[in-house]
């Protein structure tokens, strides 16, 4: 049972910025505790720097139905509605490639799988002309014309589209339009639009604010440029109906027949496009059920949800409100079965770091993962979250009577994190407590057996697949016996399906056991070995690095034990501060852990001199336990003064083995769980992990 692994940032923000939010209500009592009704969190959002996590389209539904509008400054006004279950599609009016029309669905999917094997963002979409249903597969969804021009030449390139299209060209797509004055009804809009359909011109029925009793239009053409839409205009002469330039600068629907979901020819789903220069789409459910979002695991979400147009992607916020937001986070950040204790300790820390957080991402205070707290809509919601977050109702934690970020992590490895060996920068509140009771995240693990096999291989074995024997090999070391037939032999102690294993060993085959640990989980961890090539690609990722990798080693410190400087090849891996040193070393759970440099060697010489293990270039011979001289090849193994038993190898690599399970900083969680099971109520877990802090509530 393990809890979700969870990573915090420190923010920029102060307090004395949050109070100028003119949505925080400072509430006079206690420190002023700051309250907040409703929170924004982005689901999908385009944030240079902080989060990047997009879709081309949303696809929302609820079993009520839907009520579809717009956002104004005065409120959110209902344009129209969708019934019970029936799925509603939202994507940007903007530039987009045209890569193929047809008459023929089957050539339509298969140009669609063409742009998805390109990792392009496509969509399947139907409209009339001249009384024949044609299918449109569009790619991309780009803020510029320009941007929209590379695409079309790598799509004029393709040779596959080519040959789908029967040699007709890509072309550009855009969110210039003709439209028609105002209809009363969709049905007199349909009737209207046909001469345009029968001139074999797109056409489209769109939606705007109802004035004066007129509520639909028809648009007329999807133009990139003003010079395409001129030639529009000429192609729609004849029909008799009044055309004008569409204004994007009021807020517009235009309805599209969607194919992308379904992946069929018939029945399919509304899509309703919005300019991107001013709708805010705002869709709620028409009855009192949650709202499912298919392109985000299909989850389910109280609230509300909001389109817009935000750094050239679509932002998807979903609006609830605060309380029933932390339902979802406490039971997304803990295991819903734990002791209450726990489970308020966290709603606690929830709702004050959310809160602190102020709108950290411009439109929306958080994003739904673990770049502020993980959210997952109502699937993480349980009696017992919900039951916790109600009992500490408006409860958050101060620090001489301010807000503090209350930044947790799922298992502190022993001792919790100072935020300078972190960060680099103290925060008196955060500081370093031992956490003995991190240890509960290994109750119920399984040992796991670090062995050599018959072939000179080394790699874990779960205990329950060994027997244990008396019997020793020529050195004197342990040798155990697998019983079963096909045990999988692992690069760690830990069932990694997508990591190829080391190994396979049947029923009688006898193993010498170098080392045993338990299963790797949030509080003990062994990962590698990394050769130096592994390790040169992922420290290019954070910091310059002149490979090949001969050495590695912590050089400092801090007050937890956590490394807070390291060397390669003798010289400091220069990284922003000291916590990326966990992406520098290939996504490390901590950074408490101890390095294993196999290659690593001291050889006592003849002269009785010690000497570091020379450059691989340089032979070393060893004398076996059997009294048989050999030279080193790719491995060999070496028994120290204590009797413990080693790998060594010829080129370098590196293991590292450690505690703790994220940054490390404030509230342990597993710490949390232990103290909880030993009777300790959620007041006195938030104390002993802030220091020196209040609870305060309005």
């Amino acid at each position: 049972m393990n809890a979700r692994f969870s990573i915090r940032r420190l923010s920029l923000l102060t307090l004395a910025g949050l109070m100028l939010i003119s949505m925080w209500h400072v509430q006079p009592s206690q420190g002023a505790v700051p309250q907040l009704d409703s929170i924004r969190v982005a689901i999908f959002l385009q944030f240079p720097g902080k989060y990047s996590v997009n879709t081309a389209a949303a696809t929302l539904s609820s079993a009520g139905g839907l009520s579809i509008g717009m956002k104004q400054p005065s409120g959110a006004e209902e344009w129209l509605r969708e019934a019970g279950n029936v799925q509603a599609r939202f994507a940007k009016d903007d530039y987009k490639v045209k890569v193929l029309e047809t008459t023929s669905f089957e050539t339509a999917l298969s140009a669609y799988k063409r742009v998805q094997t390109a990792k392009g963002s496509g969509f399947i979409t139907s409209l009339t002309k001249k009384s024949k249903t044609v299918y449109q597969v569009t790619e991309g969804t780009y803020k510029t014309v320009e941007e929209a021009k590379t695409a079309l030449s790598k799509w004029k390139s393709d040779s596959e589209l080519t040959k789908l299209s029967g040699g007709s060209q890509p072309e550009l797509q855009g969110p210039l339009h003709l439209e028609s004055t105002g209809y009363a009804s969709k049905a007199e809009a349909v009737k209207a639009s046909s001469s345009f359909e029968a001139a074999g011109i797109d056409t489209y029925i769109a939606v705007r604010k109802p004035a004066s009793g007129l509520r639909y239009s028809v648009m007329v053409g999807a133009a990139a440029s003003s010079a395409d839409l001129d030639l529009i205009k000429v192609a729609s002469g004849a029909s008799g109906v009044s055309l004008l330039q569409a204004d994007a600068k009021s807020p517009y629907l235009l309805l599209k027949n969607d194919h992308t979901l379904t992946g069929k020819s018939g029945s399919p789903l509304t899509m309703y496009t919005f300019p991107v220069t001013s709708a805010k789409v705002w869709v709620e459910p028409a009855g009192k059920e949650t709202i499912k979002l298919t392109e985000r695991y299909s989850r389910t979400y109280r609230g509300a949800f909001e389109f817009s147009d935000f750094n050239g992607k679509l932002a998807v916020v979903n609006e609830l409100p605060f309380e029933q937001y932390l339902y979802s986070v406490v039971g997304s950040e803990m295991v819903a079965t734990w002791p209450q204790e726990a489970l308020k300790a966290q709603a606690v820390a929830a709702r004050t770091y959310a809160l602190y957080q102020g709108t950290g991402f411009q439109i929306a205070h958080v994003v739904d993962s673990v770049s502020s707290q993980a959210y997952a809509g109502t699937s993480t919601e349980k009696q017992s979250t919900i039951q916790a977050v109600d009992a500490t109702q408006g409860e958050v934690v101060l620090y001489k009577g301010k807000l503090i970020e209350a930044l947790y992590s799922s298992n502190g490895g022993g001792a919790t994190a100072d935020a300078k060996e972190v960060w680099g920068n103290a925060v008196p509140y955060l500081t370093s407590v031992k956490s003995p009771t991190d240890s509960s995240a290994e109750k119920g693990l399984y040992s796991w057996y670090r062995v050599v096999l018959p072939s000179g291989l080394t790699g874990y074995i779960r205990e329950d697949l060994l027997t244990e024997r008396s019997e020793t090999n020529a050195a004197g070391i342990k040798l155990m016996k697998v019983n079963t037939d096909g045990v999988k032999v692992r690069k760690i102690p830990l069932i990694q399906d997508d990591v190829p294993l080391v190994g396979q060993v049947n029923a009688g085959a006898k193993v010498v056991v170098l080392e045993k640990s338990v299963q790797s989980g949030p509080m003990s961890w062994v990962r590698g070995p990394f050769s130096s090539e592994e390790l040169v690609a992922s420290l290019k990722s954070v910091t310059t690095i002149a490979g090949p990798i001969t050495s590695l080693q912590v050089s400092k410190t801090g007050q937890s034990g956590r490394a807070t400087e390291m060397l390669a090849n003798g010289k400091k891996l220069e990284v922003k501060y000291p916590d990326m040193l966990r992406t520098a070393l290939g996504s490390l759970p901590s950074t408490l852990f101890q390095i294993d440099e196999t290659a690593r060697v001291n050889v006592l010489g003849a002269n009785k001199k010690t000497t570091a293990k020379p450059e691989s270039t340089s032979a070393i011979y060893t004398i076996g336990a059997g009294g048989e001289v050999k030279q080193m090849e790719a491995k060999l193994y070496i028994m120290g003064s204590k009797g413990k038993v080693r790998e060594a190898t010829k080129t370098p690599s590196f293991r590292f083995i450690g505690t703790g399970f994220g940054h490390g900083i404030g509230l342990s969680q597993y710490g949390a769980l232990g103290l909880a099971e030993q009777g300790y109520d959620y007041s006195y877990i938030l104390k002993y992990y802030y220091n020196d802090v209040t609870i305060a509530k309005e």
